[in-house]
């Protein structure tokens, strides 16, 4: 009889997962796949959209053909409650039996960091940024000063940086650059500090940058409010502006916080370095799903980007450890998300920076940033790279 793998969630995460298993295990493998979404989206394309450089269909595809492709079974359908001792998962197209469950399930904004924060324009979805598409619109045709930021919590400082730049690109084409005032409000304590605790020359880099770009930094800092027309900070002082970008602190699906003991306080599910839940040996979550502990104390609390690379480098974790299970072994293979291999390009619109490090999170033998203009086409090439393998189902791929 064929064991029953459940996943949920079909974006980098959970696609992965499923495929790598499936492709594993074969028929000694019943692979499904249960998300509200029927489509895959490339989310570190979010930052151009709502510049008119990409629309939906540039940066995503739908799910099924690729699953049912590769023999797994895609079920549209949103998951409601986890029940981890009956082995079963209730959702809205019925409850599923599983054998193994992958948690693979993203993220949800935490729009109530701030008063304020859910009437201002996002990244972090696409739906989010189709909307930031239109603020931006209306902005060039009334323009002023402009803030991009990130609030206390907020651990996607990578899209934050990406679009910042950006915007300081876009302005120039539109002949409003050093018109209008530049501003990044971020909880890190420093520029350049990007959740991972910095890499080597990221502080002067990001100072480089910002000079050059006449962008005006507020680092380690909190915001008390969001109004239509100003970011107030915790000291009292306002930054106006006619457009802004705020990314928000992630939080686990709600869901998954009515099981008891499945999940922490910010809805993560604690794992062991296998991707193995803390509470049950089949019940695995990998991605922005999985809990990462903050080995550090900033005075503004900032939290540890956990999306791309390092999602499908826990799902493959994971993927080997059923299949080991699956086939009557112990899952022995590990890895710590802090020693996950750090591998990032932050694009700057005709500009950007490579970052590669032997590990995401310090201690760190080896890091390097090499800046310049090749980045944006890397990015673009990698993208086009991303979303064909991914497509392709051929998840093996580096």
């Amino acid at each position: 009889m064929s064991a029953r793998v459940l996943v949920l969630g079909s974006n980098f995460a959970g696609l992965t997962a499923a495929l790598s298993i499936r492709s594993h295990l074969g028929r000694d493998a019943d692979v499904t796949v249960v998300a509200p979404s029927d489509k895959f989206v490339f989310n570190p394309s979010l930052i151009w959209l709502p510049f008119g450089r990409r629309g939906r269909t540039d940066v995503s595809f739908p799910v099924a053909p690729t699953l049912e492709k590769r023999g797994a079974t895609f079920v549209h359908g949103a998951a409601t409650y986890v029940d981890p001792e009956a082995h079963r998962v209730e959702t809205t197209e019925g409850d599923l039996d599983y054998d193994y469950l992958v948690i693979a399930t993203g993220y949800r904004n935490d729009l109530d960091v701030v008063p304020g924060m859910p009437e201002t324009p996002t990244i972090t979805t696409l739906p989010d940024a189709e909307r930031t598409y239109d603020a931006w619109r209306r902005f060039l045709d009334d323009p002023g000063d402009v803030v991009i930021g990130a609030t206390q919590r907020a651990s996607c400082f990578g899209a934050a940086y990406e679009f910042l730049f950006n915007t300081s690109y876009q302005l120039r084409r539109a002949g409003l650059h050093g018109k209008v005032k530049l501003t990044y409000v971020t909880s890190e304590p420093y520029a350049g500090h990007f959740g991972i605790d910095g890499m080597p020359g990221a502080r002067t880099l990001m100072k480089m940058f910002a000079k050059k770009e006449g962008i005006t930094v507020e680092a380690n800092q909190s915001m008390s409010e969001i109004r239509p027309d100003a970011v107030v900070l915790d000291d009292g002082r306002e930054l106006d502006y006619r457009f802004a970008m705020i990314v928000p602190p992630f939080r686990g699906q709600d869901f998954l916080a009515k099981t008891p003991d499945l999940v922490d306080a910010g809805g993560y599910v604690p794992v062991r370095p296998t991707y193995q839940s803390e509470g049950w040996d089949d019940v695995y979550a990998v991605g922005i799903a999985a809990a990462v502990p903050v080995p550090w104390t900033t005075q503004v609390a900032t939290g540890i980007p956990k999306t791309g690379f390092p999602s499908e480098q826990q799902a493959h974790v994971a993927a080997k450890n059923i299949v080991s299970q699956v086939r009557g072994e112990e899952p022995t293979v590990a890895k710590e998300f802090a020693k996950i291999p750090a591998l990032c390009v932050m694009d700057a619109g005709n500009n950007g920076v490579a970052m590669v490090a032997d590990h995401m999170l310090p201690p760190r033998k080896a890091a390097v940033m090499v800046p310049g203009p090749q980045n944006h086409a890397f990015k673009v090439a990698f993208e086009k790279y991303s979303l064909a393998k991914m497509k392709a189902g051929r998840v093996s791929l580096p």
